[in-house]
């Protein structure tokens, strides 16, 4: 892909919106092992996603934006670390468990408008505050935050980005060792 042509941050972001919204969807619809499955791949989506979204986009958001953007991250990072709460609520809860799909059900509720609320107000001022080859820029930081970022939610850990950075390969490296165990 031409450099031009390159996606950037709000593009991969927007993505794995979709990508998480239609995993939502799958889940909904499947039983046994793949429900169990797909709920690991989606649970390791939003970990990886939450994780570099708090060390790339949120910093860029409030130095965008000022002062005027710290009411707006403020607001996602608080949902963010409930999000963390119920997603590790649920994976300890298990896709068997006769309450999951109306809990993921709600859950699911609370994580599109999130993304709606970031893809609204965050987004779209990186759109109309920051130069294209910037945004390209960071989707590569961005996609090699991911890289190392843990694979579960670990909602002690906070919604720091300085934290994220020193905590997140750590615990990368105990969820990849705990996922290996799982299979």
């Amino acid at each position: 892909m031409a450099q031009d042509e390159q996606a950037d941050v709000v593009d991969v972001l927007v993505a794995q919106h979709a990508e998480i919204r239609a995993l939502f969807n799958r889940i909904a619809g499947t039983r046994g092992e793949e429900k169990r499955e797909l709920f690991h791949d989606l649970v390791r989506l939003l970990a990886v996603h939450e994780s570099a979204e708090e060390q790339i986009v949120h910093p860029a958001v409030r130095s965008a934006l000022g002062d005027a953007g710290d009411p707006v991250v403020d607001a996602r990072l608080h949902e963010e670390a409930a999000a963390k709460r119920a997603l590790s609520a649920l994976y300890d809860l298990g896709v068997d468990h006769p309450a999951f799909n109306e809990r993921l059900a709600l859950f699911a509720e609370e994580v599109v408008v999130h993304a709606a609320l970031e893809e609204a107000e965050e987004f779209a001022e990186l759109r109309r505050t920051t130069d294209p080859a910037t945004l390209r820029r960071m989707a590569d930081v961005f996609v090699a935050a991911e890289q190392v970022a843990p694979t579960r939610p670990h909602p002690a850990a906070g919604e720091s980005a300085l934290v994220n950075m020193l905590t997140g390969p750590p615990a990368a490296v105990f969820d990849t060792i705990r996922d290996a165990l799982r299979q």
